[in-house]
């Protein structure tokens, strides 16, 4: 066996029923599993699945045989997080799709033996070591094949030549080259190998149960730095066993050990965003440079974070040092800054602290003077911070169908574009709240920053500017019988909405003056029609004579600088869609106006509560946090309840314009130039 074998066996556990039924001919043998951590087992979901409707009901139903020393020891294990779950508790799912994984907490196991997971994707090409028990040649027993990784098919690993043996589903699987398992076993496709990689398991995140998948990796991390301090022979632990691998890395094993025991005993990271903010600023300060990577992660760690700077490039650096380890090095300072105002992050922090100090003697005086900038004094993170990038959405109309084409992006400081999703074929207009969920909530985690939450911004053709984008719930139900939510995404963050049509041709001269009054300030509401209830003298008493678009434009045209038009009622079509392409040929840059039916009965009260709402807000930049605040009051505000149907038009002449198909010149007779 080689050292990985040997490290490998004491991990492996063998699942079956949880009553007395491990006979050593393993007619209650279910599968394979692993310990990642003590109390943590890994295994594919269909081997769990064997127990039925139990194991899907959360309750202790999955039986688990390990090794402690010399001793077997039994427990028995619950399913707290799978993915997929089947639908039916009762019903086996055939085939079961990817990622096919489920997590088990198995309590009393404080003292096993555990794999040590990889950092890194693997290479398409690698030496790999499948495991498990298996009872193929007749007695239950460990099995091990060594091959080749022959490269990457949609979500698995695949190999040719070597194949997982019957029962060792579930099982890990080792990177020879790197020292460490890179996914675990799944099946058989015709004479391949289907491994499953840790990559994928990413997902896990956000199913129901994710924050379970979080602490399991934060005890893995700590486990294999205690186990590594207290560990004596050469060889005997998985961080003394990569020492002895030939493959470069800007990190030495001992370093990575120490580095992610000690990040993953920090309080962890509030988003993916914050992770990234930090990535961010250390490879602008190693590259010298103040423009982002245009490479997005994920990353849910801060471990997951370090791994991201391992062999970073910076050709044109004058500091003397390895730009990846100068990297990490930077990158946990800003760690511990950032967290030791946190609570229960002091201690651990300050003895990070200590140690990171100690580490950077060696590195070069540049690195040392930004390091003791950042937690020398050993004060918490309190420069201004701010969300890391809004999300912007942009829709297209559609041309010769009714699908509307989509694509979601980061946007930093109003300028600079990160594309994540998309699709040029499109969706029709009932499809896009199914749609948009998935990519809007990964865009939103990438751009928040802890608790400094990104905006959206929804560039969007005017017959969809009714969408009622601020109601859209983007939180998974965590469980079977809950619903989405609990919050709206207009109650939780900032939603603006943009012309999709005008960000195709040149800023008119109207509309940079109107911005740059709004940004002046002070803004006051006049009627976007001038017939809408509560606009006139008599409140509660409409004006009779509908108004013309020419006499609409002509009226907005002769508005003061910092007026913006309200309207009490939807604009995505007739009357209201008439007045709102006045509106935006006379260069308004915003606009309120409520989504919804035409007959609301509550019109005074809101036109009231615009007024209040423009002299609060005082400038264009004020205006998305009264309304958004409005909105998150409306579940405890019987008499608030207009408030849910508030749109905002909030359209800066110097946005990008939106990077897909542009919509085509209004038809000659067109009512907006």
């Amino acid at each position: 066996m080689s050292a990985f074998d040997a490290l490998v066996r004491p991990a492996l556990v063998r699942i079956g029923a949880p009553d007395s039924g491990y006979d050593p001919h393993g007619d209650q043998f279910w599968g394979t599993g692993f310990f990642i951590a003590p109390g943590w087992v890994l295994t594919c979901a269909h081997v769990v699945a064997e127990g039925g409707g139990e194991v899907w009901r959360k309750e202790p139903a999955v039986g688990i045989t390990w090794q402690d020393g010399r001793t077997t020891r039994r427990s028995i294990g619950t399913v707290v997080l799978a993915l997929p779950r089947p639908d039916d508790p009762d019903a086996r799912p055939e085939p079961w799709g990817f990622p096919d994984v489920a997590l088990v907490r198995v309590p009393g196991t404080g003292k096993a033996s555990c794999v040590l997971l990889s950092e890194r994707p693997p290479a398409r090409t690698t030496e790999v070591g499948l495991h498990g028990w298996s009872r193929e040649t007749g007695e239950l027993g460990i099995r091990q094949v060594h091959g080749r990784l022959s490269g990457v098919d949609a979500q698995a690993l695949v190999t040719e030549g070597v194949l997982p043996v019957e029962g060792c589903s579930g099982g890990p699987v080792v990177d020879d080259l790197q020292g460490a398992v890179i996914g675990f076993n799944k099946g058989r496709w015709s004479d391949q190998g289907a491994l499953v990689p840790l990559t994928a398991l990413r997902r896990l995140h956000d199913a129901p149960g994710g924050r379970f998948w979080a602490e399991a990796l934060r005890d893995h991390d700590r486990h294999h730095l205690d186990h590594y301090l207290k560990s004596l022979e050469d060889g005997s632990d998985w961080t003394r066993a990569q020492k002895k691998l030939d493959g470069p890395h800007p990190l030495s094993p001992s370093l990575r050990t120490r580095l992610r025991g000690r990040l993953a005993a920090l309080p962890p990271p509030i988003n993916p965003g914050e992770i990234m903010d930090l990535v961010d600023r250390v490879k602008a300060w190693i590259r010298n440079t103040t423009t982002p990577d245009a490479f997005e992660d994920d990353p849910r760690t801060w471990s997951e974070g370090a791994a991201l700077l391992y062999g970073l490039r910076a050709p044109d650096r004058s500091e003397p040092g390895d730009p990846g380890l100068d990297a990490v090095l930077l990158y946990a300072a800003h760690v511990v800054r950032r967290v030791s105002g946190r609570p229960g992050g002091r201690g651990d922090a300050t003895a990070f602290r200590d140690w990171l100090i100690d580490l950077a003697v060696d590195a070069g005086p540049f690195l040392r003077r930004e390091i003791d900038d950042l937690i020398g004094s050993g004060v918490a993170d309190v420069r201004e911070r701010r969300a890391r990038a809004d999300v912007l959405l942009e829709i297209d109309t559609p041309r010769w169908d009714r699908r509307y084409p989509w694509r979601v992006k980061l946007l930093r400081d109003g300028h600079m574009v990160t594309p994540l999703h998309g699709d040029d074929r499109g969706v029709e207009r009932a499809d896009l709240k199914e749609t948009l969920r998935g990519p809007l909530a990964e865009a939103l985690r990438l751009g928040d920053n802890g608790p400094y939450l990104a905006s959206v911004e929804a560039v969007l053709p005017r017959e969809l500017f009714d969408e009622p984008l601020d109601t859209w719930r983007l939180e998974p139900p965590q469980g079977p019988d809950e619903e989405w939510g609990p919050t709206t995404l207009g109650q939780r963050r900032v939603v603006v909405i943009r012309d999709a049509r005008r960000h195709g041709r040149p800023p008119s001269p109207e509309w940079r003056e109107r911005w740059a009054a709004g940004e002046r300030g002070p803004l006051r509401a006049v009627p976007l029609r001038a017939e809408v209830p509560g606009a006139g003298p008599d409140a509660h008493t409409p004006r009779v004579r509908r108004e013309t678009w020419a006499k609409t434009y002509e009226r907005l045209s002769e508005a003061q600088g910092g007026t913006v038009p309200v309207y009490c009622g939807p604009v995505g079509s007739g009357d209201g869609l008439m007045a709102m392409n006045a509106a935006l040929a006379a260069g308004h840059p915003l606009a309120l106006w409520r989504t919804g039916a035409h007959d609301h009965t509550d019109c005074a009260a809101f036109h009231v509560e615009a007024d209040w709402m423009l002299a609060d807000a005082r400038t264009a930049q004020g205006l998305g946090e009264p309304v958004r605040s409005l909105r998150a009051l409306t579940p405890e505000r019987a008499d608030l309840a207009w408030a849910e149907t508030i749109a905002v038009l909030y359209d800066p002449p110097d946005r990008p314009p939106p990077a897909g198909r542009l919509e085509a010149p209004p038809l000659l007779g067109e009512e907006d130039p």
